[in-house]
C-alpha cells in the first residue's frame, strides 16, 4: 500500500513539473520596448457627470496628450428618433481627433462601453427581436458608410464583449452569435478596407469566440473589484495568464493583433460617481491602486493599452482633486 502510495506521488508530482513547464512556456511574451497608451472616451458618460463632452475630449488631446482613442457611435444618440440619425456629436469628436493626428478604435452595435451595457433606443426597446435586429441593420449601415473614409479610423470594433452575458442579459437578452456574426459581415462588406476587432472580459471571458470572429481582438483588464458582500477585493488572476491565454488563442485560431483595449483606472461603484462621496471613491481607486494597476499591467506585455476612467480624472479635478489628472499627464507623457 505505502509503495502504491509513492508511485502515486511520483505521478502526481511529475504531471505538476510538466503543468509548470507548459504554463512556462505559454506564458512566454517578449516585453515591449514601450507601450503605447491610448484611451477610452464616452460621451455618454461626460454628460452623465455633468460635463461637456467636447470640453473633456480636447483636455484629453491638449492636457494628457492623448493621441490613440476608443470613441464608440451610441445607437441612443445617433439615432434618438426612429430614422432620424444625428451624427454632429460624433463629427465633431473626430474632428478633435483628426486636428490632432491621432488615431480611433470606432465602436458600433447596440452593445457598447458603459452601463447599462446594451444602449437601445427608447423607441426600438419594445421591439420584438426580429424587429430591432432590422434596425441594428440601418443603424450599422448609416454609421459605416458615413466614417468609412474617414483616415482616423484605424479598426471598427463591433459589439463590446458581445460573449460576456454576466452584466448584460437584463438589458440584452439571450445572446444572439449569429447575428454577431452578421454584424461582423456587414461591417467588412461595408468597409473592407478596415480590420474588425472584437472584445471580450480577460477576467470571465473565455476569449474564444471573440478571438475566432475577430480579424483583432481586445481584452478588458479589471484588478480591483467591489461588491456588498465581499467589500473590495483583487483579481486573483495573475498577469501572465494573459500571456498564456493569449498564446492558446493564437495557437488554436492564429496570431492576430491584440490589444489591452480597457485598463480599469477609476473606482468600482454600484451608484453613479456624484451620488457617492469622494472619499468612498478614493478608498476604491486612489494613486496607489492606480500604481499597482498599471504595473500589472505592464507585466501583462500588451503593446498597446487603452486607459479607461479618464473622465472621472476630469470630473474629479474639477472638484479640487487633481492628482490622478496629474497622474495621467506623467502616463502619457513618459
Amino acid at each position: 500500500m505505502r509503495a502504491r502510495l509513492q508511485k502515486i506521488g511520483i505521478w502526481i508530482l511529475v504531471l505538476c513539473v510538466l503543468l509548470a513547464v507548459l504554463l512556462f512556456f505559454l506564458a512566454r511574451k517578449d516585453e515591449p520596448a514601450r507601450i503605447t497608451y491610448g484611451m477610452s472616451f464616452n460621451a455618454p458618460y461626460a454628460l452623465e457627470l455633468g460635463l461637456d463632452p467636447y470640453t473633456v475630449l480636447q483636455s484629453f488631446i491638449d492636457e494628457l496628450g492623448v493621441r490613440h482613442f476608443r470613441l464608440a457611435a451610441h445607437w441612443t444618440l445617433i439615432e434618438p428618433v426612429k430614422d432620424q440619425f444625428d451624427f454632429l456629436w460624433m463629427d465633431e469628436q473626430l474632428a478633435q481627433v483628426r486636428k490632432a493626428e491621432g488615431t480611433v478604435i470606432f465602436g458600433v452595435g447596440r452593445r457598447l462601453p458603459r452601463w447599462p451595457e446594451c444602449h437601445v433606443p427608447l423607441w426600438a426597446k419594445e421591439m420584438s427581436w426580429e424587429a430591432q435586429k432590422e434596425e441594428v441593420r440601418e443603424y450599422l449601415t448609416a454609421v459605416v458608410t458615413r466614417y468609412k473614409d474617414d483616415p482616423v479610423i484605424t479598426y471598427w470594433q463591433v459589439e463590446n464583449e458581445p460573449y460576456l452575458e454576466v452584466f448584460a442579459k437584463d438589458f440584452c437578452g439571450e445572446f444572439d452569435e449569429a447575428f454577431l456574426e452578421e454584424e461582423i459581415a456587414l461591417v467588412h462588406e461595408l468597409d473592407p478596407t478596415r480590420p474588425i476587432l472584437v472584445t471580450d472580459s480577460g477576467n470571465l471571458g473565455t476569449w474564444t469566440g471573440a478571438y475566432k470572429h475577430g480579424d483583432a481582438f481586445g481584452t478588458s483588464v479589471y484588478v480591483y473589484f467591489w461588491n456588498p458582500e465581499l467589500g473590495q477585493f483583487r483579481t486573483i488572476l495573475p498577469p501572465w495568464f494573459y500571456r498564456a491565454k493569449e498564446n492558446v488563442m493564437a495557437l488554436l485560431y492564429g496570431e492576430k493583433n491584440t490589444f489591452l483595449i480597457e485598463l480599469s483606472l477609476e473606482p468600482w461603484l454600484l451608484e453613479p460617481v456624484t451620488d457617492v462621496p469622494i472619499d468612498v471613491q478614493y478608498s476604491r481607486m486612489d494613486l496607489e491602486k492606480m500604481n499597482s494597476i498599471l504595473a500589472y499591467a505592464r507585466d501583462t506585455r500588451y503593446e498597446t493599452q487603452y486607459l479607461w476612467g479618464g473622465e472621472w480624472w476630469y470630473w474629479l479635478r474639477e472638484h479640487g482633486h487633481d492628482e490622478m489628472w496629474a497622474r495621467g499627464k506623467e502616463i502619457f507623457t513618459q
